[in-house]
């Protein structure tokens, strides 16, 4: 026989069912929460390690190491280099898709350590074609240094990114076989 249940019984029976649910939420969402606030944590402290390298300017007696001089391959002293950079493209119907630059380039340095200058993604104060004329020398010959814009930007899943070289406009040689290198203008008007 089927016993009758009460009206009392059910919503006894449906505030305890109520009670297993939400427990078992809060027991699934609870370590969910706390491992999503660990991994931003995570990812800001990640994100500060990511500053660009600016450049500094250091004193008359903070000299590069020089270890690496023997490894000059074509030296040169000094280059003034065209560097093309792009703060935003043009996409679809002539609509701006605006990018962030980064320029790597020497400044007083160390051999194989770059700096960068950062041109952020909203900045288009110098149009689309905002380019860089970098100029270097060097107390001695050295290798050529390799300086390049790369425009990045992101959204959503979808994403653009590419890299300039520079273009050397002059340069001022080292010595090649005895001689002594003038500058030379590679860019004519």
């Amino acid at each position: 026989m089927a016993k009758k249940i009460s009206v009392g019984e059910v919503d006894s029976f449906m505030r305890q069912l109520k009670l297993v649910i939400a427990g078992g939420i809060v027991l699934f969402l609870a370590p969910l929460a706390i491992y999503a606030f660990y991994l931003e944590r995570r990812f800001e402290t990640f994100a500060e390690t990511l500053q660009p390298n600016l450049p500094q300017r250091l004193a008359g007696d903070d000299l590069a190491r020089g270890d690496l001089q023997h490894l000059a391959v074509n030296p040169v002293e000094g280059q003034v280099v065209y560097v093309p950079a792009y703060s935003h493209v043009y996409h679809g119907k002539g609509e701006p898709h605006m990018l962030t630059v980064t320029l790597s380039v020497p400044v007083r340095l160390a051999p194989l350590c770059p700096t960068e200058v950062v041109v952020e993604r909203d900045d288009a104060a110098g149009g689309s074609g905002a380019n860089f004329l970098v100029e270097w020398y060097a107390n001695q010959p050295v290798t050529r240094p390799v300086i390049e814009a790369v425009m990045i930007d992101t959204k959503g899943q979808q994403g653009i990114s590419f890299v300039r070289r520079g273009s050397v406009v002059s340069e001022v040689g080292g010595a090649r076989n005895g001689e002594t290198a003038e500058p030379e203008t590679r860019l004519e008007e």
